[in-house]
């Protein structure tokens, strides 16, 4: 490849190390897109004639399908995509394919690239993540009546639905999703044209590849062009939180499926066995998705350092960027499609879930705050008064709702009957109609919203 200044070839390390083909070659389509669109804008600059850009963009389609089909021969001996598909162009058209690469870079063909595979990633994740959330919604409505325990510090805490705990998760991915959105917007400038880091001599028209491309425009420092890749870290940035967001309900899932708790139950499309435990039944599934996290935020850190000391322009350390990233954007898809599908799989067990729901006198707070409306008490003296009546009905060894009034008048006198009409977990979940609140009544008008919304919404993506 370097005939022209080395006089013989690399060492067989120093090939190992320097070869990216293995995994670049997944931006074959970016490549080929980008290498049309510079040769067709070459050809209506006067740079190169039409008859070469005719001949390279069919050659370049043909490559294209030889690909698709699994029927080219990717070299390592060229190192990237970049050089394979130029050398077998040049088999196919002979000199003409020389001319593709006047006037650009491997530096700024590669960023191109490298965007528009991001770019790519981006749109498919924001359809996987409404495919998500849709799952979750209607699981909310089906169960917005269901109550189950809510949890602070693993301890119950107070009664809320079920429908109320999912439409959490809905809420965290539309966040996601909007990471994701502000990272293509500032991404979708075209480096193509930047040239090796000085830009170039002859006359482009970046406005017209970044336009074929879909870029917004061409980014206006060369420089910076080929040399940053923080369109990347913010994306991984992304995909960190979202993963994070996903182990979390992967955590519960583990939890709620063990017999311990026996929330939930998962069928056998999300479940495995033991090679030894007939009996088992484990959540691998759920455990897949919260240990993907770390290679997630793992190729986020990991880029961070290649980046942290690079001086300006560009630097091999670069060609770091793909691979990490490739595969965490990858483990983020899998993961997303599996907690869709265990979304759509699991049951709770209402029973269960309402029994531990009023366990560990969760319906405390219901009683302040009746104290306090009813008795137009201080929160501060209701929290007191209600701490001594859990105190008495522990020692009792009874709910709050079985404790008899003559005992929780021997701590309140002025405490009625009508106390027990907000002691009881539906009572409590119904009463929490405040905006934002578990009662199924929210729970019920959120998710339609949710659905209506995801009805109406198209992905991110959208100029191409």
């Amino acid at each position: 490849m370097w005939g022209g200044r080395f006089a013989s070839g690399p060492d067989a390390i120093m090939e190992e190390i320097n070869v990216s083909i293995d995994f670049d070659r997944r931006l074959y389509r970016q490549d080929i897109a980008a290498s049309k669109a510079h040769a067709k804008m070459l050809a209506k600059q006067g740079i190169i004639s039409a008859k070469d850009a005719k001949s390279i963009g069919q050659g370049l389609d043909a490559i294209l399908a030889e690909i698709e089909a699994g029927k080219f021969t990717f070299q390592r001996a060229l190192e990237d995509i970049h050089m394979n598909v130029e050398n077998r162009l040049s088999d196919m058209i002979g000199p003409a394919a020389g001319r593709l690469h006047t006037a650009r870079s491997r530096n700024d063909q590669v960023a191109t690239d490298f965007r528009l595979w991001v770019r790519d990633s981006i749109d498919a994740l924001d359809t996987a993540f409404a495919a998500y959330q849709l799952a979750l919604a209607e699981q909310a409505l089906v169960y917005a009546d269901t109550v189950m325990p809510g949890f602070t510090h693993l301890q119950t805490a107070q009664p809320v639905t079920f429908g109320h705990h999912l439409l959490a998760y809905v809420e965290m991915a539309a966040r996601d999703r909007g990471r994701f959105k502000d990272a293509r917007k500032r991404l979708n400038e075209s480096p193509l044209g930047a040239a090796a880091l000085a830009g170039t001599s002859f006359p482009l028209d970046r406005d017209m590849t970044a336009k074929a491309l879909g870029f917004d425009a061409p980014m206006a420092n060369s420089l910076d062009a080929v040399s940053d890749r923080d369109f990347v870290l913010e994306t991984l940035a992304a995909a960190s939180i979202a993963a994070m967001h996903l182990s979390r309900f992967a955590e519960e899932l583990v939890i709620w499926t063990s017999p311990l708790s026996g929330l939930v139950k998962l069928s056998d499309k999300f479940t495995t066995g033991s090679s030894i435990m007939p009996q088992k039944r484990n959540p691998d599934a759920a455990e897949l998705v919260r240990a993907k996290t770390g290679r997630i935020v793992g190729a986020l850190l990991g880029l961070l350092m290649v980046m942290k000391g690079l001086p300006l322009a560009y630097q091999k350390d670069m060609q770091e960027d793909k691979e990490g990233a490739m595969d965490a954007l990858g483990a983020l898809a899998l993961a997303l499609a599996a907690m869709t599908g265990m979304a759509r799989d699991l049951v709770p067990d209402a029973d269960r879930m309402k029994a531990m729901a009023g366990s560990g006198y969760s319906t405390a707070t219901d009683l302040a705050d009746w104290l306090v409306r009813t008795l137009a008490m201080p929160f501060r003296q209701a929290h007191h008064v209600t701490g001594r009546i859990v105190k008495a009905a522990e020692a009792a060894g009874v709910p709050l709702e079985r404790l008899p009034l003559d005992v929780m008048q021997k701590v309140e006198p002025k405490i009625t009957k009508d106390v027990f009409k907000v002691l009881s977990v539906e009572d409590s979940v119904r009463s929490r109609t405040s905006f934002g609140g578990t009662a199924p009544a929210n729970v019920r008008r959120e998710a339609r919203k949710w659905l209506q919304r995801l009805a109406k919404q198209k992905p991110a993506k959208q100029k191409k």
